[in-house]
């Protein structure tokens, strides 16, 4: 029989193997005895001489006795990041220990105060151990744990603290020690300084070099184009000349051979419908210029600083733009010619430019904004142009020299229109002081000056085809219309109906004198009959105002129009 399945039953016997069970998956059958171990199994002697304790992560034992300073030493190597955040013995806070305490701004500045200045502050804790003064408690004793807004100077100290006179003196001496000084006597402990006190004899000495001040190198700013001396222009095209070798200056006879006839020789009618958009400008136009006599091209100045010559006649498309303002453009005017052309900006700056070329030929400024600029209309006059300025007065400049020829200040505003009128001798000034001012040219002398209560400013002025009349725009929402000649407003003529307030918009006459237009506030332009007053016409053309707008000189109907929102049609 075998050892397993002995009858003796004193001896039990592992049938099952389950003493090679591990712990946890044996029976539980009987409870274990636990007995206390006092010491753990130690290596009685320390064979790698441990004198410190290191441990591996996953050691559960320790095989070696370690003396209690040992043990109670600090963490020896970095930090451990992953850590618990509370490190500190009361921290409540990330940062530290945080209490929450109610007080007044006014007891805080107190406390504050009494710390930066006398050393010391109450505690604001409510922590019973914590100590009930903070900083210097000697000084805090001495002041009575006053704060500083409570501590007052006594009388005796404030009398210290005060600043003596010396003696008034006896009123017997005049002159001399113990003179009479009154109440203007000397302060205690105060020099008195005489006259040159001070004032070294320097004599032959020689003086010690002052040392140079090292110069500062300023970064200069990049220059805009457009700038004073940055003047550029693009041409937008193929080719500068066609086949012939004739530039975009020359008249296009092959499309239009009638811009050779004389201009307003044909009826002309009211414009309808919108056969072209010029778009290019990215602000609001200001100013639009027909070239003079034929105008097959069109001159545009922006509030974008761009001045921009756009075709009329055969594509419609923009020829050239010229870079040279950095500021809105004001106002563009172009020579009889049409050879050159003015441009003035917000930028005070007033540029002579070739048509052709795009070259920027002069410049002129005077340090004021010029609101208008205007070529003498002779032609042996071409070189001298009169300019209206910001400051009240009308400047009349020689292109040649350079130089200011003549000053006209009689104005009490900014001047806003220029027009020559009898045969160029003479000319007409508009200004924001509501006044109609005549002058001889080149005679700084006012020779007509119309202003009267219920005038208002009249910031544009056009003369109508029969060279007789000039109309103005009142900015109460009418248009005036004056002689030539004596300078007397023609009452039976006025034109209203439409709202310019606040705007300068230009008036227009149609060729043949016929019709009368205005743009106005809404993006309308009114036509009215010149022998009725009667609006015959309103045309919707724009979104913003119609600040600008001219009759084609050889149509029967085609008018140009420019406006506040960037676009610039043609009507017929």
């Amino acid at each position: 029989m075998s050892a397993a399945y002995s009858s003796d039953e004193d001896t039990i016997h592992d049938a099952f193997g389950l003493s090679k069970l591990p712990a946890s998956k044996k029976p539980r059958t009987f409870q274990e005895k636990i007995v206390s171990q006092a010491a753990p199994h130690v290596l009685a002697e320390d064979p790698l001489n441990q004198t410190s304790l290191v441990t591996r992560p996953t050691d559960t034992q320790m095989n070696v006795n370690i003396p209690y300073s040992e043990m109670m030493l600090p963490l020896q190597g970095p930090e451990n990041p992953f850590g618990d955040s509370n490190r500190f013995i009361n921290q409540n806070a990330l940062a530290g220990h945080v209490e929450e305490q109610s007080m007044s701004d006014h007891a805080f500045k107190a406390q504050h105060l009494t710390h930066s200045i006398l050393g010391y502050s109450v505690n604001p804790s409510i922590d019973p151990n914590a100590p009930s003064i903070l900083g210097s408690v000697e000084k805090a004793r001495e002041n009575g744990f006053a704060t500083i807004d409570t501590l007052r100077a006594t009388n005796s100290q404030k009398k210290e603290l005060k600043r003596k006179r010396k003696n008034r003196g006896d009123l017997d001496v005049v002159e001399g020690e113990g003179a009479y000084v009154g109440p203007w006597a000397a302060w205690d402990g105060e020099e008195e300084i005489g006259f040159l006190d001070g004032v070294e004899d320097t004599g032959d000495q020689p003086q010690e070099e002052e040392e140079p001040e090292p110069v500062v190198v300023k970064k200069k700013a990049k220059p805009k184009p457009g700038a004073y001396g940055q003047e550029s222009s693009v041409f937008h095209g193929k080719s500068m000349t066609d086949y012939q070798g004739r530039t975009y200056m020359h008249p296009p006879l092959a499309e239009a051979p009638h811009i050779l006839s004389e201009a307003g020789s044909q009826e002309t009618f009211i414009p309808k419908t919108c056969i072209h958009t010029w778009t290019g400008h990215t602000q609001g136009v200001s100013v639009i210029r027909l070239f003079p006599e034929t105008g097959h091209l069109l001159l545009s100045g922006s509030m974008d600083t761009k001045i921009k010559l756009w075709d009329v006649y055969t594509h419609g498309n923009c020829l050239r733009t010229f870079h040279g303002h950095v500021q809105a453009v004001k106002d563009v005017t172009f020579s009889n010619d049409g050879k050159k052309f003015l441009s003035c900006g917000y930028d005070r700056q007033m540029k002579l430019w070739d048509t052709e070329t795009g070259q920027c030929l002069k410049r002129f400024s005077n340090g004021k904004t010029p609101y208008v600029v205007r070529f003498h209309p002779d032609e042996d006059k071409q070189h001298i142009f009169l300019a209206g300025m910001s400051d009240k007065k009308i400047i009349q400049y020689d292109m040649n020299s350079g130089e200011i020829t003549q000053e006209y200040d009689q104005h009490l505003g900014p001047v806003n229109t220029i027009t020559f009128v009898d045969e160029n001798r003479r000319f007409i000034t508009t200004s924001d002081d509501k006044t109609i001012r005549a002058w001889d040219y080149d005679i700084p002398v006012v020779i007509k000056y119309i202003a009267e209560p219920h005038m208002h400013s009249m910031p544009a002025v056009t003369l109508h085809p029969s060279k007789k009349y000039f109309a103005a725009q009142s900015l109460d929402n009418q248009i005036l219309i004056y002689s030539t000649d004596n300078f007397r407003q023609n009452r039976k003529k006025r034109f209203a109906g439409h709202s310019v307030a606040g705007y300068a918009c230009q008036v227009g006459f149609s060729p043949d004198g016929k019709w009368i237009s205005s743009g106005d506030g809404e993006g309308n332009v009114v036509f009215w009959d010149w022998k009725t007053g009667r609006i015959k016409s309103r045309l919707q053309a724009h979104s913003k105002v119609v600040i600008a707008h001219e009759w084609l000189p050889h149509e029967s109907s085609k008018v140009v129009t420019a406006s506040w929102d960037g676009l610039i049609k043609l009507w017929d």
